[in-house]
């Protein structure tokens, strides 16, 4: 079974940066897609992908986000990544990795505040 580790959130002032790792175990990791996924406080909707990368490394990114965070991998390490900047926030959330499609096993995620 998969296990995700999310990890690197924390409270941060608007405008700053923050970096999010996943780490992944066992041995698929690098024959899927990855994504960061985020539910906001307090929302009863689904989590939102804001962020994809294939297994070559190509990258997509939900229009919310686009031009401030960057996702990468590292198919030798089993991790993914969010680079996140200029944080406003809207970013306010619980951040997840998991594949794309989502499996139903999900991490215990990432808090990131971003509040002055």
């Amino acid at each position: 079974q998969v296990q995700l580790v999310e990890s690197g959130g924390g409270l941060v002032q608007p405008g700053g940066s923050l970096r999010l790792s996943c780490a992944a175990s066992g041995s698929i990791f690098r024959f899927y897609t990855m994504g960061w996924y985020r539910q906001a406080p307090g929302k009863q909707r689904e989590r939102e992908l804001v962020a994809g990368i294939t297994t070559d490394g190509r990258p997509t990114y939900a229009d919310s986000v686009k031009g401030r965070f960057t996702i990468s991998r590292d198919n030798a390490k089993n991790t993914v990544y969010l680079q996140m900047n200029s944080l406003n926030p809207e970013d306010t959330a619980v951040y997840y990795c998991n594949f794309v499609p989502a499996l139903q096993t999900w991490g215990q995620g990432t808090q990131v505040t971003v509040s002055s």
